[in-house]
């Protein structure tokens, strides 16, 4: 019995402690309790002590978002380290060498977790720069939201100038179907007058054969007064002839008889006061029935005029609004080619837009996968590490105090458990670590 010192070639090299996660993680390590130990005995330990506590025998490896490990000190870690290197060395080595050579394991180890951060470190430094380079560009929208305004702005206008040219289409027509029923309306009074035309036309024109008969009545009725005239002066003359031939004077107890020519000059004279009547009125009478006449001839004429100017100038309203509606028309059919146009356009634009909204979700996703795949491995080697760095405590504990321990108290000690429970928290903004926290919490079953 004896109590060993500590060597001095024996130093132990720690690497400074730093980490960085990016989530908050609770790591939580069970190991058997070496610090519970009563050492009275000091006796070398083999390598197999060294590797046991590193997952070799009775280790068990668990990666979540809350990651635990479990790793046996007791019966498959230390204890059967000890047990092992007892039985197989067969005896006690240098106790100088066997401290150099727990040094250089756990220099080893450290070298390990060297370089098992400085890959996180690449790692980190990868993700943060491939989230600086494809990040901003997945989340960065606002340009197409400008596009996508105006456009939908300017299909809104052109909406409003569509329905406003419809609705002038829808105006014109109504104007048009008035017009037209206008036309109609005049053309039916154009159609009535032109009939009244004829009809005067017909009138005129028997009057103008009632006029001729009756002119032809008096020539016939004066040639008769003619030859009725001729016809007694013979007869007189004859009379006289024969009077004056038969050399008798006849005196007759009779009253005196009447004188013929006066009274053929009587007769004549009444005859021709009553054809210049008839003739007076039957002038008086056509010259007021041709005065009427020409007078509603006249004004219908006037009006069949006033009716054929209100009528072209309908014919040239209508044909103005026809070429108007024709315009419209064709103004509502490019309008409507061209919205169609625009449609099939943005359409098309929007499904080249989806089609990279959903590449760059894909590249997100799996940038996200790839980023989750990569904090797996770091919490499984960041849990190695706090396995390692947990062990090496323990070990320079141990080397620090010196003090003696025999194997049956470490095997009676062995079913005693320890939970070590280190919560680290990181706040992290625009990809970039603000604030760290730790928090270690030993627990003991």
């Amino acid at each position: 019995m004896h109590r060993s010192a500590k060597p001095e070639s024996c130093r132990l090299a720690f690497l400074p402690y730093s980490m960085s996660f990016t989530t908050r993680s609770t790591f939580s390590t069970n190991y058997r309790s070496l610090g519970s130990v009563q050492a009275q005995l000091w006796r070398p330990v083999s390598s197999a002590s060294v590797y046991a506590g590193f997952g070799v025998s009775g280790s068990r490896i668990s990666v979540s978002r809350s990651t635990s490990f479990r790793g046996g000190m007791g019966s498959g870690g230390l204890a059967s380290g000890m047990a092992g290197g007892l039985a197989g060395m067969g005896g006690i080595q240098n106790e100088k060498e066997t401290m150099q050579s727990l040094n250089d394991r756990l220099a080893s180890y450290l070298d390990r977790v060297r370089s098992l951060e400085t890959k996180n470190r690449r790692l980190e430094s990868k993700i943060r720069e491939h989230l600086e380079k494809k990040g901003p560009q997945v989340r960065d929208w606002s340009h197409y939201f400008k596009i996508i305004e105006d456009l939908m702005a300017q299909i809104f206008a052109n909406t409003v100038d569509n329905a406003r040219i419809v609705l002038q289409i829808d105006n014109a027509r109504l104007a048009a179907d008035d017009f037209r029923v206008k036309y109609e309306t005049e053309l039916a009074m154009r159609q009535s007058v032109e009939n009244d035309i004829h009809g005067l036309r017909k009138v005129i024109d028997d009057t103008n054969v009632t006029r001729l008969q009756l002119e032809t009545e008096i020539k016939a009725l004066k040639e008769e007064l003619l030859f009725m005239k001729k016809n007694h002066e013979e007869e007189v003359k004859g009379l006289q002839a024969q009077i004056a031939s038969s050399g008798l004077t006849l005196e007759v107890d009779a009253p005196k008889s009447q004188d013929l020519a006066k009274i053929m000059a009587d007769i004549r004279a009444q005859y021709d006061e009553l054809a210049r009547k008839n003739r007076e009125e039957l002038d008086k009478y056509w010259s007021q029935q041709i005065e009427e006449s020409t007078t509603v001839v006249t004004t219908q004429s006037a009006e069949v005029g006033a009716a054929e100017t209100t009528l072209t100038e309908l014919r040239r309203t209508v044909q103005s609004l026809e070429i108007d509606l024709d315009s419209m028309r064709n103004l509502k059919a490019s309008l409507e080619n061209s919205l169609r146009e625009v449609e099939a356009r943005y359409a098309l634009q929007m499904e080249q837009l989806n089609g990279i909204l959903l590449h760059l979700e894909s590249e997100l996703a799996e940038t996200r996968a790839e980023g989750q795949r990569q904090a797996q491995e770091y919490e499984a080697l960041l849990n190695i590490k706090v396995k390692l760095e947990a062990e090496i405590t323990t070990y320079r504990r141990l080397l620090e105090d010196g003090e003696e321990f025999n194997l049956g108290d470490a095997l009676d000690s062995s079913n005693s458990m320890q939970t070590i429970q280190k919560t680290t928290t990181r706040r992290i903004v625009d990809g970039k670590v603000v604030s760290e926290t730790n928090d270690t919490k030993v627990l003991r079953h």
